[in-house]
């Protein structure tokens, strides 16, 4: 396209929008109201936009020339303060404004390019009070993280919002029923209905509590430099009072978890509920019957579980492949096993790696999956790792021994680095023959989490230490003492989020092998943290205690969804908004996006 021929197409598009947006705004007495017009005129938030529902003529089409009469083009839409073009562009989706905008109009493209606008939607997604990004700011990519953030907000609130009303439906059911006993119509009253329904009335209280969450800035932790000097943080006292108040909420909480689990169905759906949503719930029970409620909308997230064959639980999870239509689960009955995500029956996996003459995959628990391109390695008690080839069917292509249960793996551009039991990480290179670059002991006990870029290697033990460790240098560049110790690690561009042995969150920001502690959070699990995956726009934690729980990751991070299950989650797996949970009942249950 010409410059001659994109300079008509601006003029266009000023004069045709003019009409439109300008008799909209100068309807309103402010420029607030202004846009509350242009977004009630807008596309829907969910749908694709479309340039013609803002009246936008094709400068080619005949009837454009009819379309308005033709003053200067520096009356138009374009004409106005650059702040308030902004401001109509922040009612749209960020999907649209990066890939849509840039295709109608030049000018109108460098809406995506500034980055004030970016930062105040990500704002109004946020909340005014929480800090976004936690880490540092430079070089941050705020429209992906905004995109992410909407995307993750549709999907979760909604779905959230849905599972509270399936719920909320229930329990408007109990009084009407209890009435009907009283009354001789059903069986006798039994005494411990009543009790376990007055659980759940106070249960539903409690409930609504479970979002809150507390920061201590102060960072309970003591860092240690390479002169071995310890320096205690100030900040315990505010995060040990609010883990007080807490404490007695969260014994209520398990409790109710307990009870509305004996009546949940195989699919677990019924025990997911969003905390936020609970509110009312004591409402309803109190005896409150309200007529049934409308359909609800389509969720945003397709559901399902697949009943994995194994016979013990599932340690691990991940999903494979750009297309996130396999996963791979790793088990405690020794096995790894592939499973197709698109097929109608997902009770049979596609394979089960092992070479010939094994009876299963390795000779002790699996503990944990890492993938890079088409290498899948599978790490376990029996002191080995091993490699397979997934382009060639799954074919074996390598055993590692380590000579000590491994306990996590993360892939390096040409390297596998292997956290084990024996305290020590070490580096394979698995292009070559004999695989073992180096080996260093960073820790005084097992190595429980890694994470890792080009250049540097984190690691978290059961010492309670983290360490950053050089690679190039070959040095220890800092070692940070916690007094809890973590088990799941996420690193992201500058921001390290963990998660630890109490159900905290830690969050650290990392920039040239510089790793500074910033916050912990409490987000309301009672036990360890499993899994952690992070993102600009996102962030996923589970636990031993039974929940999955989707987050914004600001500081404090908003909780947008608790997920419940019957049995303890021990890992996840995140791929392009696709979630896939490992679960203690020999499960995976995957959300993703709806097409």
């Amino acid at each position: 396209m010409t410059e001659r021929s994109r300079d008509d197409i601006d003029d266009k598009f000023r004069v045709c929008l003019k009409s439109k947006v300008m008799s909209e705004v100068r309807t309103n007495a402010d420029i607030a109201g202004g846009m509350t017009s242009v977004e009630q005129g807008g596309p829907a938030q969910d749908e694709p936009f479309n340039p013609d529902s803002l009246g936008i003529q094709d400068a080619g089409h005949p009837s454009s020339a009819a379309a308005s009469p033709s003053p200067s083009a520096e009356s138009g839409l374009l004409s106005l303060p650059w702040e308030l073009v902004t401001h109509i562009a922040s009612h749209l989706p960020a999907q649209c404004v990066i890939s849509v905008l840039p295709q109608v109009c030049q000018t109108l493209g460098n809406v995506g390019k500034d980055s004030t606008a970016w930062q105040l939607r990500a704002r109004r997604l946020t909340g005014s009070q929480a800090r976004f990004p936690v880490g540092p700011r430079d070089d941050f990519d705020w429209p992906v993280a905004c995109v992410e953030m909407e995307q993750l907000t549709t999907c979760w609130t909604n779905h959230a919002h849905l599972l509270a009303r399936e719920n909320q439906e229930d329990k408007e059911d109990i009084p009407q029923m209890r009435q009907q006993q009283r009354e001789g119509k059903d069986m006798e009253v039994n005494p411990e209905d009543d009790v376990r329904l007055a659980e759940e009335e106070e249960g539903a209280g409690v409930l609504a509590l479970e979002a809150a969450y507390g920061a201590d800035e102060g960072v309970d932790v003591a860092v240690e430099g390479e002169d071995d000097e310890v320096q205690p943080i100030e900040g315990e006292d505010q995060l040990a009072s609010l883990r007080d108040v807490l404490e007695v909420e969260r014994d209520h909480r398990v409790q109710y978890d307990a009870t509305d689990g004996n009546d949940a169905a195989p699919n677990h759906q019924e025990d997911m509920v969003d905390p936020r949503n609970e509110g009312d719930g004591g409402e309803a029970a109190a005896g409150h019957y309200q007529p049934p409620r409308s359909p609800s909308p389509p969720p945003a997230l397709e559901c399902f579980t697949v009943h994995t064959d194994h016979i013990a639980q599932v340690n691990s999870v991940f999903l494979l492949g750009d297309d996130r239509n396999v996963c791979a689960t790793g088990s405690r009955d020794w096995n790894v096993k592939l499973w197709d995500l698109k097929a109608k029956s997902r009770s049979a996996p596609l394979q089960t790696l092992g070479s010939r003459g094994n009876y299963s995959t390795h000779q002790g628990w699996v503990w944990c999956l890492a993938s890079q391109g088409s290498e899948l390695a599978s790490g376990g008690f029996d002191s080995t790792v091993k490699l397979w080839d997934l382009q060639a069917g799954g074919a074996e292509r390598g055993v590692i021994r380590t000579g000590a249960a491994v306990l996590c793996l993360q892939y390096q551009t040409n390297l596998l680095l292997v956290g084990a039991f024996d305290k020590r990480v070490s580096m394979y290179d698995t292009r070559v023959a004999e695989p073992l670059v180096k080996s260093v002991r960073l820790h005084s006990n097992a190595v429980m989490c890694l994470a890792a870029d080009d250049n540097y290697i984190i690691s978290g033990s059961k010492d309670c230490t983290m360490v950053v460790y050089d690679c190039r240098a070959d040095k220890i560049l800092k070692k940070i003492r916690l007094r809890s110790y973590l088990l799941s690690m996420s690193y992201c561009g500058s921001e390290v989020w963990a998660g630890d042995n109490k159900g905290m969150l830690h969050s650290f920001s990392m920039q040239a092998g510089t790793l500074k502690p910033l916050s912990r959070f409490d987000v309301g699990h009672t036990a360890v943290v499993t899994g952690i995956h992070n993102s600009p726009g996102a962030l996923y934690t589970c636990s031993s205690d039974c929940t999955v729980k989707v987050h914004i990751p600001c500081a404090p991070p908003r909780t947008l969804c608790t997920l419940r299950h019957q049995a303890g989650v021990n890992g996840l797996s995140v791929n392009a908004g696709v979630l896939a949970v490992a679960s203690g009942d020999m499960s995976v249950e995957v959300w993703r996006p709806r097409k």
